[in-house]
C-alpha cells in the first residue's frame, strides 16, 4: 500500500481511508484476546470522534506519552519507550509527513525493520474501544495519538492485536531500529555490568530489561516490581554519595505508573545524602512509572538486560 497515493485518492474523493487489509473487525483484534461477549462489544472510533482537537504529536515525543492498555504488549512498549529517547532512530519509525491538521484523510503510516529492510505499514485511524475505554495504548495527554496509532501499525504487521499479547523485548528493539541486540543474564552478569550500562547510555543505545515470572499473571511484589514484565532502562549514572561513588540505574514501567519502593526510589532517604545539583538534575518525584535503583538491586530484581544499537 502506497501511503501518498492512497491519501491523495481519499482527499480527492472527500473520503476517510478505510483499510480493507486490517479492517475494523474482530479479525484484527484476534479471536482469543478477550471473551467472546466482550469482542462483540468493541467499537472502533477515529481520534476526531474521540477528541475535539486531536494531534499526532504534541510538544515532542516522550516515553511519558505511553500508558499500556488492555493488551499485554509491555515488551513492545518498553522498546518504544527507549526509542523515544533516541531521536535518530525515532524519525525512521514515525514519518513526519502526516497528522490531523493538514491533509487529514484518516490514514497514517509507520516503518518497521523486517527481514533485512524497512517496511512501510499503512493503517486507518480507527481505534478499538471497549466500554468507552481504549483497548490499546491510552494517550496520557488525551488528544495525542502517536502511541495508539503506532501500536495499531505494529499489530497489523504481526497479524492482529492478539499477536502483540506477549512477546520478546529483544525482537521489538530490532524491529524499531534495524540494529543489533545483545542480552545479558542478570543471574550471571558480566563483572563490568555497571560500566557496560554507562557506556551503552552514553552511546545512545536502546535498553530494556525484564523480570522473571509468567507474563499472563503480572504479579506486583510488595516492593513495587511487577513479575513477568518488561521495562525500559532510561539512564545509568555514577554519582558522588557519602564518601565514595554510587552507580544508579533509571527504569521506566510502560504501565505509566507503578514504581520500585526500595532504596533510591522517589521518596527514599538515600537522596538526602546526594548533593542538591545532582538531586535536582536526576530526581523526578512523580507517579509516572519511572524510578532509580542501585545496580545491586537491579541485578536482584530483574532477570535480563537487553541492549540494542545500530552497529555491533
Amino acid at each position: 500500500q502506497d501511503f501518498k497515493d492512497l491519501r491523495a485518492l481519499c482527499l480527492s474523493q472527500g473520503l476517510l481511508f478505510e483499510d480493507a487489509t486490517f479492517p475494523a473487525h474482530i479479525s484484527s483484534i484476534g479471536p482469543t484476546l478477550l471473551p467472546e461477549e466482550k469482542l462483540r462489544q468493541i467499537q472502533w472510533k477515529r481520534p476526531p470522534e474521540l477528541q475535539r482537537n486531536p494531534h499526532l504529536i504534541m510538544d515532542g515525543v516522550s516515553r511519558f506519552d505511553i500508558m499500556q492498555g488492555e493488551i499485554g504488549d509491555c515488551w513492545m512498549l518498553a522498546a518504544l519507550g527507549s526509542l523515544t529517547l533516541r531521536k535518530h532512530f525515532l524519525e525512521n519509525v514515525l514519518p513526519k509527513d502526516q497528522g490531523f491538521q493538514d491533509d487529514y484523510a484518516g490514514i497514517f503510516h509507520f516503518r518497521f525493520w523486517q527481514c533485512g529492510e524497512w517496511v512501510d505499514v499503512v493503517i486507518d485511524d480507527r481505534l478499538p474501544l471497549l466500554n468507552g475505554r481504549y483497548l490499546s495504548v491510552h494517550p496520557r495527554t488525551s488528544n495525542e495519538f502517536w502511541p495508539s496509532l503506532l501500536e495499531k501499525a505494529y499489530a497489523k504487521l504481526r497479524g492482529s492485536y492478539q499477536n502483540l499479547n506477549g512477546g520478546y523485548l529483544s525482537d521489538a528493539l530490532v524491529d524499531l531500529t534495524g540494529g543489533v541486540q545483545v542480552q545479558f543474564s542478570l543471574k550471571d552478569p558480566p563483572p563490568d555490568l555497571e560500566e557496560i550500562l554507562k557506556a551503552a547510555d552514553r552511546s545512545w543505545c536502546l535498553m530494556g530489561c525484564s523480570t522473571s515470572g509468567q507474563a499472563s499473571r503480572n504479579i506486583e511484589l510488595r516492593n513495587g516490581i511487577v513479575q513477568g514484565h518488561a521495562y525500559t532502562v532510561t539512564g545509568a549514572v555514577k554519582i558522588p554519595y557519602k564518601n565514595g561513588w554510587k552507580h544508579i540505574i533509571r527504569i521506566w514501567n510502560p504501565w505509566g505508573h507503578g514504581e520500585w519502593k526500595g532504596p533510591w526510589s522517589d521518596d527514599s532517604p538515600q537522596w538526602d545524602r546526594v548533593e542538591p545539583k545532582y538531586r535536582e538534575a536526576l530526581l523526578r518525584n512523580k507517579d509516572d512509572g519511572e524510578f532509580w535503583m542501585s545496580c545491586e538491586n537491579f541485578q536482584e530484581q530483574f532477570s535480563w538486560l537487553y541492549i540494542c544499537n545500530n552497529t555491533p
